[in-house]
């Protein structure tokens, strides 16, 4: 896939690309072992802890706000906002697994792909070739079969409520959208480091306060609870995020939303194995096509 700017990827970005979208697979799988976690205090508490972790390396080499605005003519509000963006869609996203099944929240969660294609077309002026589209397009009709091929594994969920999460994660998807958009922008002028801290940082604050506004207990969490919160931090906060931040000033936000649907595909084997969650037949056939759209999407250059 070409990049979205002259500029050509390091030869490791591919590799971190790839076990960042691994450890998107596991972040259900994690909120599950979690079990009846407080979503907002897990949401609170990955973030809190990615933020944690990068704070040493910032303080070595980033640079503050006003600097970055004046000399990279970085906008702070649209990194706050971006931040905002991702902690509220990490709550909703965390809160669906609690009412549908992993396979069709993590499906729902990724439905942006064409929201993405549409709007770099508009916005940005990129010309895809059919092929993209037609790869995005059925990489989509994959997840639809996948989601449908899923409606029984709710049934086996004590208390299920899948229209209530289906919505969550539908919702947490839009909000991915902007979040990545806007992360797009920024991240042609700013450093991985300042972007992923800062964004991070205002994620925390946005979910700290819905835990504290909305959460049932702000304490008693157990071990487990707590081993799951630093999974999620290291796995898909700071790998998974964290690659997807750094690899969008190399490819389009679309072909990155795209490959983003081999999430679905991984929780969904992941918790057949582990949770014995066993996929339908048209489960599996919607996660054949998913990949065979990823794959088109990917096979194809688009200029820009």
């Amino acid at each position: 896939m070409k990049p979205t700017q002259s500029a050509t990827p390091p030869l490791w970005v591919p590799f971190f690309l790839g076990l960042g979208i691994l450890s998107f697979g596991f972040s259900p799988i994690f909120v599950r072992w979690a079990g009846e976690t407080d979503p907002y205090f897990l949401a609170a508490g990955r973030l809190g802890i990615a933020w944690a972790l990068l704070l040493p390396f910032w303080l070595r080499q980033g640079i503050s706000l006003p600097k970055l605005k004046r000399e990279k003519g970085v906008e702070p509000w649209a990194i706050l906002l971006s931040g905002a963006l991702l902690g509220a869609h990490l709550v909703l996203f965390i809160s669906s697994i609690q009412f549908t099944s992993v396979a069709s929240a993590t499906v729902l969660v990724t439905m942006h792909p064409i929201l993405f294609i549409v709007l770099e077309s508009v916005i940005f002026k990129h010309q895809f070739s059919w092929r993209v589209w037609v790869g995005v397009c059925t990489a989509l009709s994959g997840t639809l079969l996948l989601t449908i091929g899923s409606e029984g594994d709710v049934l086996a969920l004590n208390d299920g409520q899948p229209l209530l999460g289906n919505g969550l994660a539908f919702s947490a998807a839009i909000l991915f959208a902007f979040y990545f958009l806007i992360g797009r922008s920024v991240r042609q002028k700013s450093s991985w480091l300042d972007y992923v801290f800062y964004v991070y940082g205002a994620a925390f604050l946005t979910a700290t306060i819905l835990f504290m506004l909305l959460a049932e207990s702000h304490s008693g969490f157990g071990g487990t609870a707590w081993l799951m919160v630093v999974l999620l931090a290291v796995g898909p906060t700071i790998i998974g995020h964290g690659s997807l931040n750094f690899a969008v000033r190399y490819y389009s936000a679309t072909a990155l939303s795209t490959l983003i649907l081999a999430e679905a595909v991984l929780a969904t084997l992941l918790a057949y194995f582990l949770f014995q969650e066993i996929p339908s037949a048209l489960t599996v056939g919607g996660m054949v096509v998913i990949m065979g759209g990823i794959s088109l999407t990917w096979s194809t250059r688009s200029s820009t």
